[in-house]
């Protein structure tokens, strides 16, 4: 038997992969994600240093970009920074690190893993208390003492995970309403992710893992949150609601069946006395300071300055008392 030695020629295909070059150190090539108001103040603040210093070099802008133009849409081409439309992400661009704050949409792995030092992102709790869409919104409500803001490191799949760069605690006043703590937090978010960006290398090496203790979460707020649940709700609750939901939406509740809007609500410090046999929810007219006042979960007031029916023009309690109130017997006088 002869065996033959033949050599056939194969061609294997090699694909050249770009060698992507990453800083150790500023300045930064940046890509920044973000929709709304809240992810604005850190967009500005990032401009500026592009503009005037040596910690930014590159500054591109991922948004969702619409026909009615959001504010982060709007600056950026103002500003003439490169714009990239949603899911649209440069592919072939390299970044050191990417910047997240109130973006609103999960970041897949491939395109985390394209920036050296991972995403940022900047998110208004004070992580892992409140995870998810509405922190400042959900902290009011609850009656917090204190939040703040946090800048982690994101992960796909889930939001609000990651590990944490840096906290900064805010107190929450008794009377601290939304639009307030927003800009605040915003603002904070903002001089925090910066100063992250200043020795990037260490705050990512000294990152540390959440706690899986005392994890609370903020959905986005729904019809059934703003909905004043007079029997369930102390005049505190209630109050802490209106402050909460201020700026954006209003508490609701229903009058003889028909949905009305509640606004300019304050706590009273009138303690129940004449409503022994009534039922949380019930109005009054109070002449001396022109309000009405309604009774709470806890036999406890809250006095309200205006009042919206459904398709009609918002009145003040004078005119509510005037064309509603008065027309309905004492025993039907409930919001509900």
């Amino acid at each position: 038997m002869i065996y033959l030695n033949i050599c056939i020629p194969i061609r294997i295909k090699i694909s050249v992969v770009p060698i992507r070059f990453f800083s150790s150190k500023p300045p930064w090539s940046v890509l920044f994600f973000g929709t709304d108001q809240f992810s604005l103040y850190t967009l500005k603040s990032l401009n500026n240093l592009y503009s005037k210093s040596k910690l930014i070099k590159k500054l591109d802008v991922v948004t969702s970009i619409k026909q009615n133009a959001n504010a982060i849409q709007v600056y950026a081409r103002k500003y003439n920074l490169p714009l990239y439309n949603w899911p649209n992400v440069p592919e072939e661009t390299v970044y050191d690190v990417g910047l997240v704050v109130s973006f609103g949409y999960l970041i897949p792995e491939r395109i985390i893993k394209k920036f050296s030092y991972g995403i940022l992102n900047v998110h208004a709790s004070l992580l892992p208390r409140w995870r998810g869409a509405a922190p400042i919104i959900h902290a009011i409500a609850n009656g917090d003492k204190e939040t703040g803001i946090t800048i982690i490191r994101i992960k796909p799949y889930h939001f609000d995970i990651g590990e944490i760069l840096l906290q900064e605690k805010v107190p929450i006043g008794n009377d601290t309403e939304m639009p307030d703590l927003y800009q605040q937090l915003g603002e904070l978010g903002a001089k925090y992710l910066i100063k992250s960006l200043e020795n990037l290398p260490e705050y990512i090496k000294n990152a540390k893992c959440q706690s899986s203790n005392d994890v609370t979460y903020a959905p986005k707020i729904t019809h059934d949150f703003t909905t004043i649940s007079w029997f369930k709700m102390t005049s505190v609750q209630v109050y802490n609601l209106y402050r909460a939901l201020k700026g954006y939406l209003v508490p609701v509740s229903t009058w003889q069946g028909v949905p009305i809007k509640l606004l300019e609500i304050k706590l009273c410090s009138d303690v129940s006395t004449n409503c022994i046999d009534k039922y949380p929810g019930y109005v009054m007219y109070d002449k001396r300071t022109k309000s009405l006042k309604v009774l709470c979960g806890d036999k406890s007031f809250v006095t309200i300055g205006s009042v919206g029916i459904f398709n009609k023009r918002i009145m003040n309690a004078t005119d509510f008392s005037n064309g509603y109130l008065k027309k309905v017997p004492l025993e039907c006088r409930y919001f509900k």
